[in-house]
Parts: C-alpha cells; structure tokens; sequence
C-alpha cells in the first residue's frame, strides 16, 4: 500500500522553544492512521505544520508524490488536504446547505458541486431534512456531523479529523466514530487526531503516540491496543481501564 503523506524529521517550535523534535510519520492510502497523545503533546502544532499555518525550522513533508515543506496553505488544500477542526467550527448564522457549499468553495463546476453536496447528504442523512436550518441551532452532535460533512466537500484524497469526540455525548461520539469508518469505507484516506484511545483504535489501522514533541511508539491498532508500555506511560489509569473494556 502506497504512501499519501509523509513527514520526515520535523521540528516545529514557536519563540526559541520546540514543540515537535524530530517527528516522522507516514500514512497509508486508504488507511486511518491515527495520533494519539495528551494535551500538549504536539498534536495540533502537527496539523498546523503540515498546513503550513506554523513553519517548521527543518525537516521535510511530501503528499502524494511531491514535496509541500514550503508551499503556501491554499495550495496545499488545492492538492486535496482537508481538516476538519476542533471543537466543530461551523459558521452558525449559515444554514446547513451553506455552511456545506462553503466546504467546496474551490470548486466551480456546478454539476460536480450538486453531486458532493448529494454524497454527503447520503453519509449524514439527518442532514437532509435540516438544510435549510441554521447551523448555530443545531446541537452538539449535528454540528460535528456539518463539520465533517464541510470537509468532504472539497473531495480531500487526506482528510484530517482534530478531536471529534472532545465535548459530545457518548451516543454522538459513537455515532461519529461509525461515520468516520464509513469515511474510509469511500476510499478517503484519515488522519485522525484523538484522545479517546479505545474507540480510536478499534476503528484506526495504524497508529502513532506522541508524547511531549516525539513519537514515543507507533504500531498497528491492534499492537498499540495490547501494548503494557503504551497503556501505562502514556495514557494513565483511566485509560488502562478503557483498554480492559
């Protein structure tokens, strides 16, 4: 299986300090590949250097073939890189049927645009009914589900998902982690970023475990998930009883 992004040696760093210390990953095509770790292990730093929004001071990134260390942002979402945020940021006074179009705004064929706008409605058919609904008066868990339909709008080969359980009821989070298999089940490639180490690795490949800047241990899903030194270095007690679930 091919590789669609690679991130060779990265140090990033803000002021004098780094936050990323020689980090490389790669990711599969057609693979969710996730990345685990505590707040303030590097893992936001990491999607804002592969996006460009923070340089790094070395190192290297290639997506699909060629090289994007010193690209600009919107031609790195150009190549078809696209993030879904955290904290699910929708434009709240857009109804659902904007705030998805938005998601395709570099696209002008109008038949290629409806025929997005349909596939996405098809993933998330609770949205149908509600397009015409602004979005600042859904809850929770259908502004996630608008978050994530935004991102398939642009037709990413590379969808990166930042945290899509933090602040969702245990039923949406599930539901969100069903959508996010199906996502992959399409053929999209993803980067999910993640604290909730049980459901993330039941429905993750491969994945990666950073911890203060470095990756500290990387492995399938399965591996990690079984793994006494991960389970206890890095995720703490609460998380050991996730993985005895």
């Amino acid at each position: 299986m091919s590789t669609l992004l690679e991130i060779r040696n990265i140090f990033t760093g803000y002021d004098e300090a780094d936050v990323l210390s020689g980090v490389s990953i790669k990711i599969k095509k057609g693979q969710i590949t996730c990345l685990l770790g505590a707040n303030g292990s590097g893992k936001t730093t990491l999607i804002r250097t592969i996006l460009a929004l923070t340089q790094s001071r070395s190192g290297q990134i290639f997506f699909d073939g060629q090289e994007i260390t010193e690209k600009e942002t919107h031609d790195i979402v150009r190549l078809g890189i696209s993030t879904i945020p955290e904290g699910r940021k929708v434009f709240p006074k857009l109804t659902v049927k904007e705030n998805l179009l938005i998601g395709a705004i570099l696209e002008k064929n109008s038949i290629k645009l409806s025929s997005r706008f349909e596939e996405v409605i098809d993933i998330f058919p609770q949205l149908r009914n509600r397009r015409n609904q602004i979005a600042g008066t859904m809850s929770g868990g259908e502004q996630a589900m608008l978050s994530i339909g935004r991102g398939l709008m642009g037709a990413p080969k590379l969808l990166v998902i930042d945290e899509p359980s933090l602040g969702l009821s245990p039923l949406f989070v599930k539901e969100n982690f069903k959508v996010i298999h199906a996502i992959k089940e399409r053929g999209i490639t993803v980067l999910l970023v993640e604290q909730n180490v049980k459901q993330t690795l039941e429905i993750a490949d491969y994945g990666y475990v950073l911890s203060q800047g470095h990756v500290v241990a990387d492995g399938t899903a399965e591996a990690l998930a079984n793994s006494d030194q991960v389970q206890s270095a890095y995720f703490g007690i609460q998380k050991n009883k996730d993985f005895e679930e």
